[in-house]
């Protein structure tokens, strides 16, 4: 089956800011969407999401020039082609782009187009995209890190630390893993409300903190998991996204909610303070994406007793993974589709990423979409994790909703394994 049209159009996401859809027509007439979603805190190392400029025009946030790319160029190249073929397609993108980053034609452009043509090619094989991205071979259904406090760059720096998120540690079902979220998000909710600090919710949909310290915020949401009857540590754990590369500048790190410095050293000790004094099972980005002696200091540390993700230190790059790989700075991945910009570089890297013994955890950004395409990436590569936001707002639910499809459309062959997943890794949480 040939793709014979491609087309785009300049969408909105969650922030309502400008995006792009692109949609490939094949020559029967089955089409297939790709809509790009798009990150706030933002690596140094992720390929470049390509915008205008022009301060006239949605704040210089408008993707024409990446639509355009699109309609032309690559619709030059991708028309004829085999949409079966996607290492193919992708290739031939990354060789017309014939930049390192994406630069030229924009990964906004280059992945809302491999997008199109992988659900696409699902569609014309009439499966499931899980079915058609996995080869038949993904049925495990991920445990969900899910935001309670939104902060850093997803509230406007209100706090320090960019997401403060809970894990079911002994959920033995999707469904009980919602149902535990559920409770604990409205709980949180209740706890806010009662001590005058519910000021609504950040980007990701998690609630805007409200907050004097960081510190301040492990209470709020220890409070939380207990009021919604749960023992933290136990049946809930907190999961942590330090996002440390906003915090530092000129060789420090800086919590400027309190006025706080750190060397490298003295702030690799804090994250190891932290896990140490709190349930805390995972922690993306303890340490900024190119300091890599902090990266080790933590990882030896705390590396067999909790998850310790990558995410600006990797930005879903096979070479950066390797070097982490080969350096043992950390035992997961966080896994982007517009980091890297191509599904197939993306599935690369979660398999290189488990071929390691490490941990995959599929990801949204801030800036997200209606679209529920990592949904059925998380299940088609049997990652066992998914990170999407927090427990409200429809592009966020939009994915937890879409696993629940997914588990009927497997039928018997569903699996999960919940928190089982880290044990894989050699992880051995208290």
């Amino acid at each position: 089956m040939k793709i014979k049209s491609l087309d785009a159009l300049q969408i909105f996401d969650s922030r309502g800011n400008p995006t792009v859809e692109v949609i490939a027509t094949l020559e029967d007439g089955t089409t297939g969407h790709g809509l790009v979603p798009s990150g706030a805190s933002t690596g140094h190392h992720e390929a470049l999401e390509l915008r205008d400029g022009d301060k006239s025009r949605f704040r210089g946030k408008s993707v024409f020039k990446a639509v355009s790319h699109v309609t032309g160029e690559i619709a030059r190249t991708a028309i004829g082609r085999d949409v079966f073929d996607q290492a193919g397609l992708d290739a031939a993108l990354i060789a017309l782009d014939g930049t390192p980053g994406k630069s030229r034609l924009g990964a906004n452009a280059i992945l809302g187009t491999s997008m199109a043509v992988a659900q696409a090619a699902a569609n014309a094989r009439r499966v499931p995209l899980y079915e058609s991205l996995g080869g038949g071979q993904g049925t495990l259904l991920p445990l969900p890190e899910i935001q309670i406090f939104g902060g850093g760059k997803h509230a406007q720096g209100r706090i320090d630390i960019q997401d403060f998120m809970i894990m079911a540690l002994t959920a033995q079902t999707y469904e009980e893993t919602l149902e535990v979220t559920a409770n604990v998000f409205h709980a949180a909710a209740d706890v806010m409300r009662e001590r005058g600090l519910l000021a609504g919710v950040a980007d990701e949909g998690g609630y805007w903190p409200m907050f004097d310290r960081n510190e301040d915020v492990f209470d709020a949401l220890m409070a939380s998991i207990e009021r919604a009857g749960y023992t933290p540590g136990h049946e809930v754990g907190i999961s942590l996204d330090i996002a440390a590369t906003d915090l530092f500048h000129e060789g420090h790190y800086t919590l400027g909610l309190e006025q706080r410095r750190f060397t490298s050293e003295q702030f690799a000790a804090l994250m190891i303070e932290w896990v140490t004094k709190y349930p805390i099972v995972s922690i993306e980005d303890p340490m900024a994406e190119d300091d890599w002696a902090g990266w080790k200091i933590v990882r030896e540390a705390i590396g067999q007793r909790c998850q310790l993700i990558g995410d600006d230190h990797f930005t879903t790059n096979i070479e950066r993974i390797e070097r982490g790989i080969v350096a043992n700075t950390a035992n997961a991945v966080l896994i982007k589709l517009n980091q890297i910009g191509t599904v197939t570089e993306t599935i690369a890297a979660i398999h290189r990423t488990q071929a390691a013994g490490w941990l995959p955890v599929v990801s949204a950004r801030s800036g997200e979409t209606e679209d529920a395409f990592i949904a059925h990436l998380a299940v088609a590569t049997n990652a066992g994790q998914l990170k999407v936001g927090s427990f409200s707002r429809s592009e966020r639910m939009a994915k937890w909703n879409e696993v629940l499809r997914i588990q009927r459309l497997l039928g018997s062959r569903a699996r999960f394994i919940g928190a089982g997943i880290f044990a894989s890794a050699g992880i051995q949480l208290p």
